[in-house]
Parts: structure tokens; sequence; C-alpha cells
């Protein structure tokens, strides 16, 4: 018994081999559009709500939006990847060249961008729906807290006497850090899809 053979017959290099590393390729590039989208929507609408009221700040507070739709490029480029190392059955004699091994390897590589994105992209839009919110309210002075002093606004008098876009920035810089962490969330499972999907045991060797 060949080598081929050997491997057909344990099970090393069966047809259904090649389903595992096309649905690493679409859970990469699904999943992750799935998490950009989410944290677009989330964001994006907080962000008309606020222009309304300060057209101005509109530009500034895009960075949420952004910062979701760069998570689709991850899932972009692992998918991309995938699908150009997954082996077609060799013309003739129709046999498999694509192991399990190498088709759970880049299954994994796909639900690790994928999933990381989809946590990256919610936690990106929950950030930027509140953040920018609560930037804007803090331009506006709205009152969205309790407040411990009798003027009955939302803030304290002795915030408001040092500067309503001092407090406003404190707050976008707070925002922008927890969004560059959220965003390194889906940079952690790029690196590890890319390292993963390097993994291969070629059928016939």
């Amino acid at each position: 018994m060949g080598d081929n053979g050997y491997q057909m017959e344990y099970g090393l290099c069966p047809s259904w081999a090649l389903s595992l590393g096309y649905l690493g390729v679409a859970s990469g590039a699904v999943l992750s559009n799935w998490g950009s989208a989410w944290g677009t929507w989330k964001s994006g609408v907080s962000l008309l709500n606020t222009g309304i009221r300060h057209p101005s700040s509109v530009m500034k507070n895009v960075i949420p939006v952004v910062m979701a739709g760069v998570i689709g490029i991850y899932g972009l480029i692992v998918a991309v990847i995938l699908a150009g190392n997954i082996d077609k059955p060799t013309v003739g004699t129709n046999e498999n060249v694509y192991s399990v091994y190498t088709g759970m390897a880049h299954l994994a590589a796909g639900l690790c961008c994928g999933l990381s994105g989809l946590a990256a992209g919610g936690c990106i839009g929950i950030i930027g729906d509140y953040g920018v919110r609560s930037v804007g309210y803090r331009t506006s002075n709205i009152s969205v807290v309790f407040s411990t002093n009798d003027k009955g606004g939302g803030f304290d008098a002795e915030d408001d006497a040092a500067g309503g876009g001092g407090g406003e920035n404190k707050l976008f810089v707070g925002m922008l850090i927890m969004l560059i962490f959220s965003e390194a969330l889906a940079l952690y499972g790029l690196i590890v899809a890319l390292i993963v999907s390097q993994h291969s045991y070629p059928c016939g060797e």
C-alpha cells in the first residue's frame, strides 16, 4: 500500500477536508464583517444624533466608525490568504491532496480572526455609542446624571467653571484610548490567524 493509499484509508486526506478550509475562509470573512457592521451601526447612529446638535463635532467623532470598518479588512486579508492555500484535487486521478490537518489549521485561523473581529467590533460599537453621546452631552451641558449642587444640571458647577471644552477633551481622549485597545483585540486575532494559516500537511509526501 502506497503512502497515498495509507493516508486515504486512515482518514488523513478525505474528500471532505476541503470543506474545513472553505469554512475557515467563510468564517474569517463573515464574522469579521459582522463585527465591522455591528460597530459601524452602533457608533454611527450616535454620531448622527450628536451631529444634529453639534455638526462641527462630526468629523472629530467619526473615529469609532473608521476603526470599526478596519476590522472587515482583517477578515478580508485572512480569507484571501486561506483561499489561496487550499489545494485543488489533482487533475486526472482526482486524488485529494488537502489534508485534515491543513483544513483544521485553516478553520482555526478563520475562526480566530473572525471571532476576534466580532468581539472587537461589538466593543468598538458600544464604546463609540456611549462615548460620542457623552462628548455631545458634555459639550451642551445636558443633564444626564444627578448633580450634587442645586442648579439642576447634570454636571457640577466646579466642572463647568473649569470650562466645557476641557471636560469634552478629557472624555474624548478616554474614549480614544478605549477604542485603541478594543481594536487591538482584532489585531491579536489577525496575527495568530496568519501564523496558524502557515501550518500544513500535504498529502502524498
